[in-house]
């Protein structure tokens, strides 16, 4: 009679320990790595790329596949619409956890996409915040359809592994929806976001190859899009971004004859506010060290760190510039002075910024602390 007993309560024990019968399995399930919004008469247009993370797991042999990808469509009044339309025509259920960058065009930015596309993500519990944010003015499915040099796992493209290559090229600081939101809430309320580009500067015996290139920075504020600036514009705010790496300045030595190129790393940014009334203007201090290499012709080491000053000053001052002409305060200058004084911030904002105009930037001053050479002397070494 007891041996039924326990026989009895260990079926019963079983029966409980069954609670994960109707979790999903991971093979019956497609895993969303990229998603590309775009908006065309009156409708969002909505790319999802799924990977097959039992390729992407294949790194001890080469991946000689390139469809490491498939990208599904549909259309919707909103993204949610769009997103639910897509499940129509999937064989599997969705998993979105591993979501991992969401790429915008400009038409769907300049409706708003952006906005609807942080609220929908992040009101579904299996999405995150470290989810990487682009625009492009290409075809959004073009940009997804993308494929990474010599065959590598998707997921260490330039769209989902971007802190790689930052590292070695800084230019535009790569943004997830958690740094949006912060960026957006504080005051100045302004982003810039990667722009990618579709580029087919890469090739192989069997053709051109279309990879995912920087293009510069899309402008963003929380109601609308303020618009771009390429690469070139854009080129000032790297030196005033701390977490820049590494970035290069080409600069002529001599009227335009000679050239060199200095690599800058470890920038120090300090922005001061004075305010002068009912105005308030900005004193700049950037500090940073730099290395040579390549070195055309015999020069002293202080004539090569004027010049690369004068050069990565006219780029910030450039920079500021075109950003303002739409409306932009690209470096957060108002932000700056919200740290230091709010009492004068809350009497000269509005709607968190405060007026900037092509000389509110008083001075600005930029020192190479210290230059080194891979060589022992800064002369040429084949005369």
């Amino acid at each position: 009679m007891r041996r039924n007993k326990w026989i009895v309560l260990s079926l019963l024990l079983v029966a409980l320990l069954s609670g994960c019968w109707n979790r999903n399995e991971p093979e019956r399930m497609l895993y969303v790595y990229g998603l590309g919004i775009d908006y065309k008469d009156g409708e969002y247009n909505v790319y999802v790329q799924i990977i097959d993370f039992k390729r992407v797991a294949k790194l001890e042999q080469p991946n000689t596949d390139p469809n490491q990808s498939e990208t599904g469509f549909a259309t919707g009044k909103t993204i949610a619409e769009a997103i639910f339309n897509v499940y129509n025509s999937a064989d599997q259920r969705i998993y979105w956890g591993q979501l991992t960058y969401v790429v915008l065009s400009e038409e769907a930015l300049k409706n708003g996409a952006m906005q609807s596309a942080i609220d929908t993500f992040l009101r579904y519990r299996e999405t995150r915040y470290q989810v990487l944010l682009y625009g492009t003015a290409d075809s959004v499915k073009d940009v997804l359809l993308t494929v990474p040099i010599v065959n590598t796992a998707i997921t260490l493209s330039r769209l989902g592994d971007p802190k790689n290559t930052y590292d070695q090229s800084s230019s535009v600081e790569p943004v997830d929806i958690r740094r949006m939101i912060i960026g957006l809430n504080e005051p100045g309320h302004e982003m810039v976001i990667p722009y990618m580009e579709v580029s087919e500067n890469w090739e192989t015996v069997t053709g051109k190859d279309q990879i995912a290139q920087l293009a510069g920075g899309g402008l963003i504020t929380p109601k609308e899009f303020k618009g771009f600036l390429d690469i070139e514009k854009i080129s000032g705010l790297r030196w005033m971004n701390e977490k820049t790496q590494r970035g290069e300045v080409t600069f002529s030595l001599n009227s335009g004859e000679d050239f060199m190129t200095a690599v800058l790393q470890k920038i120090k940014v300090k922005v001061t506010p004075v305010v002068e009334g009912d105005s308030v203007k900005f004193d700049i201090d950037v500090r940073m060290i730099g290395e040579v290499s390549a070195i055309p012709i015999k020069i002293k080491k202080d004539e090569i760190r004027k010049k690369a000053e004068q050069e990565i000053k006219k780029q910030i001052e450039e920079t500021y510039k075109e950003a303002l002409k739409l409306d932009v305060d690209i470096y957060r200058l108002s932000e700056y002075l919200y740290r230091k004084d709010v009492k004068a911030w809350k009497r000269l904002q509005d709607k968190g910024k405060v007026e900037l105009s092509d000389d509110s930037i008083r001075t600005l001053n930029v020192k190479i602390t210290e230059l080194n050479s891979d060589r022992k002397t800064f002369t040429e070494k084949i005369r």
